[in-house]
């Protein structure tokens, strides 16, 4: 039997209230399960008390036995010191195709070829002399 250490949803609606239980992962959310071993109310503040309340011991005999806490469970455990959570990388399908990454190399490269066309005017135009007088203001004179 593979068992799961998972919340269950109560409440009413738009008022979620969740039951932490230990649980066959072939049966429904919120079928049938082994052991209430606590509950998490996300409408309470995050500092108060009673948002997550987990039995630690009962917690820690189910995964003696066996139970895989889902990955919301895994992240309180962890907060609690029960266990250590290992973070899943990022899949690669939503990493940009071939065609993206050309995209944006030519871009990159196109803005570097402009900053650099800027720095050469600007230092052509600082090494340029300043232009002279017009030469009726200085016969007036």
């Amino acid at each position: 039997m593979s068992l799961k250490i998972r919340m269950a949803r109560g409440g009413a609606k738009k008022r979620p209230f969740y039951r932490i239980v230990v649980a066959d992962s072939r049966m429904p959310r919120d079928g049938r399960f082994i052991e209430k071993i606590g509950h998490h109310n996300p409408m309470v503040p995050k500092d108060h008390p009673d948002r997550v309340v987990i039995d630690l011991d009962r917690a820690k005999h189910w995964m003696e036995r066996g139970a895989k806490p889902s990955d919301r469970i895994a992240r309180f455990l962890d907060a609690a010191g029960v266990m250590k959570r290992t973070f899943n990388e990022q899949p690669q399908k939503s990493a940009p195709g071939e065609k993206a990454k050309e995209r944006v190399e030519a871009k990159a490269e196109k803005a570097a070829a402009a900053a650099e066309a800027a720095k050469e005017a600007a230092a052509a135009a600082a090494e340029a002399p300043a232009e002279e007088a017009p030469a009726e203001e200085t016969a007036e004179s």
